[in-house]
């Protein structure tokens, strides 16, 4: 009896939000650090240590492991949580320059669309077959059920551009022949994240219209105010120093991310329209990159930390649920992309690689479904079920990417697509494609 009181009295530590907090920036600060060391290249492996898996069984053991990072002490870092939640929105944010956007391919947007519609749909209707089926898995992942399904299904839609370039250097795929697979890669996840307002709006009690209507509105307007309040405060010095910039970054992340949150709207979609606003109406768009990226790292770390404290496993269903959605999550790129691509004409070689290639997903996934648990609280079984998912795709994407390859050989030979959309994917820059994991990360 002495011993389980002496078990229940560690288990319920009270952890000072300013220790909680502290201990967040010292492991955001300690990544860079780890990410210099020379790290074994074993494919797939190598690549989910790249993401972040680590990362991710380190709030394992601090939350549900030892409670160090239990409710309470996540409420008190809550703004944190949202900084880092936006920072990752921003950067994804930035990539989408209308200058760069106008020069896509109209093949290109109608492919990355029927990619997302068909994966949605396939996922959606498997989970809810699923949650009919199994009353276990109902019980873990709702309620609400309908957000549930909806958020499972855009999730499985979305990609990882930054780890698909991972894939493409780990694969050995030219710059120039991985540029129309990130670039998929990219617009798929833009579906995914217009796909994700469905169940951010539908938090809100009143018609599903109207609840949408007003997630549009006032994600508009709060993503207006902080790119608006950027470009003033920059414009008021021309050339301002990095420092300086990199605070103005900082102060206008917390702004959007603070009056999203007030607004009841995720601080990722506000960050995000932030930046999309700030890169195509700043002159010094490539610093504000350029800030975006370094500070991706710790973020991305705080990111995955609490992640990780926050999941649960109410029920061994989840382990299996997770690898049958991926394979079907596959299968529902593979064709859409395939038979997609042949009714729009696009060479053999892009559709084999583009439905298979995009597997693999990251940190805007990640960020996604934990806004989605920090919205509806007591999500943790569904957010297990998107980091299982997230990691599947990362072990696999090395194989299937292979896979592809040798498909696509096995064909005739075909000319690539047209490589209009370059500049959204320098590889010399890649701010336009670390949207989730900097491509400098140990791989």
């Amino acid at each position: 009896m002495r011993r389980r009181q002496a078990f229940a009295n560690v288990g319920h530590v009270n952890v000072s939000p300013i220790l909680a907090l502290a201990g967040l920036i010292t492991i955001g600060l300690l990544v860079p650090r780890l990410t210099s060391l020379r790290w074994p290249r074993v494919s797939s492996l190598d690549l989910f240590v790249a993401a972040g898996g680590p990362l991710v069984a380190l709030g394992l053991v601090l939350g549900p492991g030892i409670d160090l990072l239990d409710r309470q002490a996540l409420a008190a870092v809550a703004p944190a949580i949202a900084l880092a939640i936006g920072w990752i929105g921003a950067a994804f944010g930035a990539c989408f320059e209308w200058r760069y956007l106008r020069r896509i391919p109209r093949g290109a947007w109608l492919l990355a669309a029927i990619s997302s519609l068909v994966t949605l749909t396939a996922v959606a209707l498997a989970t809810w077959l699923a949650m009919r089926l199994i009353p276990a898995l109902s019980a873990a992942w709702a309620p609400p059920r309908l957000p549930a399904i909806l958020t499972l299904g855009a999730l499985a839609a979305a990609s990882g551009p930054g780890v698909v370039t991972l894939v493409a250097r780990v694969v050995g795929t030219p710059p120039r022949a991985a540029r129309p697979i990130v670039l998929a890669a990219t617009l798929e996840t833009a579906f995914a994240l217009v796909a994700m307002t469905l169940p951010f709006a539908s938090h809100r009690r009143v018609g599903a219209a109207v609840a949408w209507l007003a997630l549009v509105v006032l994600a508009a307007g709060s993503g207006a105010l902080a790119g608006l309040t950027f470009v003033w405060l920059t414009r008021l010095g021309t050339g301002l120093p990095r420092t300086e910039l990199g605070f103005a970054v900082l102060a206008t992340l917390l702004l959007g991310a603070g009056v999203g949150t007030a607004a009841g709207v995720p601080p990722f979609v506000t960050c995000f329209l932030a930046s999309a606003l700030i890169v195509n109406a700043s002159p010094q768009r490539h610093a504000v990159r350029a800030v975006l990226v370094e500070g991706e790292r710790p973020s991305y770390a705080v990111l995955l930390v609490v992640t990780g404290a926050l999941l649960a496993l109410p029920t061994a269903w989840i382990l299996v649920a997770a690898p049958v959605l991926l394979g079907l999550r596959a299968v529902a790129k593979w064709a859409a992309v395939r038979f997609g691509g042949r009714l729009l004409g696009l060479a053999r070689g892009s559709r084999e690689r583009g439905g298979l290639g995009t597997i693999a997903q990251g940190g805007v996934v990640v960020a996604l479904g934990l806004s989605y648990a920090l919205l509806y609280g007591g999500a943790g079984p569904l957010l297990t079920t998107i980091v299982l998912l997230v990691a599947a795709a990362q072990l696999s994407a090395v194989p299937l990417w292979t896979f592809a390859l040798r498909a696509d050989s096995a064909g005739p030979v075909a000319p690539a697509t047209p490589d209009a959309s370059a500049p959204l994917t320098q590889t010399t820059a890649p701010p336009e494609l670390s949207a989730n994991v900097s491509a400098e990360w140990p791989r």
